[in-house]
């Protein structure tokens, strides 16, 4: 089967990687070059909204999925005329508003953070006498790894705020006080079959994932279950196929919906090396039609991004139990350019590891 995707950065990369030992090939639509995918595949060098571009990727490919949320619903709907695209362009649409994203996570009755909607600075002094203060401000498009926020403090900060946010749509949301940030991967198929991936302890450094733990300890089996519940909930009313991830807050013990990402995941990526079978490849399997694999962890793990460089790897590779993955991009201040995962025998020596892990990305 050939698969196209829309996108070539590293996601891309491990779904060609790992779609590789599938017996899968890959063309690829992104705009800039080189890129990540660049030897893996196909790559047409085009915005996304190109249509003649599109057309191309279509030609002959069994079925479109994307690695990146922010492409145009309508190059996906462009698509979908032509060749089936997993996830649904409809699912694609609510992850790009933070609006409809909340109000899709309420009605598969996920708690959310208190919010309101905000286009003027008139509303948003309401939305804050409503959702109260600290609370954070979104823009409702295009915001990621921290970008496109403002936390409002007290009273001072909202037209500073509304200064470096005003002028798009924006949400005002309630700061949550919340006792660690989990996240979930579920993975539907063709046939409505569905499986999830453990619950996963992520800590983040300025707005951009740091570490994932997984499986995350001291997880009630309950919330486990509950999550589960929401997320297949969530899958089904959208006859979603192919890997959703849902950031949650735990807040003494109960969920609260963050953002989802109707893709595989940063948080996810752990399961290259810790799960029996990769996000990367039961979202392949999921979109292909294919049965899907066990998502069920191999042991503790734990994942840790490599930010702006990559350590020296002779001192990466004395840390035992780590596995490299390097996406093959420039260094740059704050850009993700590989990450590490790290098993061991027990959570315990996970922890020792990933700190050791730590310490040389930090140096």
């Amino acid at each position: 089967m050939r698969v196209g995707v829309l996108g070539g950065g590293q996601l891309g990369r491990m779904l060609a990687l790992e779609g590789r030992r599938l017996g899968l090939s890959f063309r690829f639509l992104e705009p800039s070059s080189p890129s990540p995918v660049d030897g893996l595949g196909e790559v047409i060098q085009a915005p996304y909204d190109d249509r003649a571009a599109l057309d191309r990727l279509a030609h002959g490919v069994d079925v479109v999925t994307y690695e990146f949320e922010n492409v145009p619903v309508d190059a996906a709907l462009h698509l979908a005329e032509r060749v089936p695209v997993h996830p649904a362009p409809s699912a694609l649409r609510v992850a790009q508003d933070r609006l409809l994203e909340k109000e899709a996570f309420r009605d598969a009755d996920l708690d959310t953070p208190a919010f309101r909607a905000v286009e003027t600075l008139e509303e948003l002094r309401e939305a804050v006498v409503d959702v109260g203060l600290p609370a954070v401000l979104k823009t409702r498009r295009f915001g990621y790894d921290g970008k496109g926020q403002a936390v409002l403090r007290s009273e001072a900060d909202v037209a500073a705020a509304w200064d470096l946010l005003g002028g798009v749509p924006l949400l005002l949301e309630a700061f949550v006080p919340f006792r660690r940030e989990l996240s979930i991967l579920g993975v539907r198929g063709r046939n409505g079959s569905s499986a999830f991936y453990p619950l996963v302890e992520n800590v983040h450094r300025g707005g951009i994932l740091w570490t994932s733990v997984a499986p995350a300890l001291d997880v009630d089996p309950a919330l486990e279950r509950d999550a589960e519940s929401h997320v297949r909930h969530f899958l089904d009313v959208h006859d979603y196929v192919g890997v959703l991830a849902i950031e949650l807050f735990d807040v003494d013990g109960r969920l609260m919906a963050n953002e989802m990402a109707p893709r595989v995941h940063n948080s996810g990526h752990w399961t290259l090396d810790g799960a029996v079978t990769s996000q990367f490849e039961n979202h392949l399997r999921a979109v292909c039609g294919l049965p899907l694999g066990s998502t069920a962890s191999r042991g503790p793990s734990a994942m840790l991004n490599l930010l702006g460089d990559v350590p020296p790897l002779a001192d990466v590779f004395r840390v035992p139990g780590a596995h490299v993955h390097l996406y093959d991009k420039a260094p740059r201040p704050g850009r993700k350019v590989g990450h590490v995962n790290v098993t061991g025998a027990d959570a315990a020596q996970v922890s020792e590891r990933l700190a050791a892990l730590e310490a040389l990305a930090a140096s």
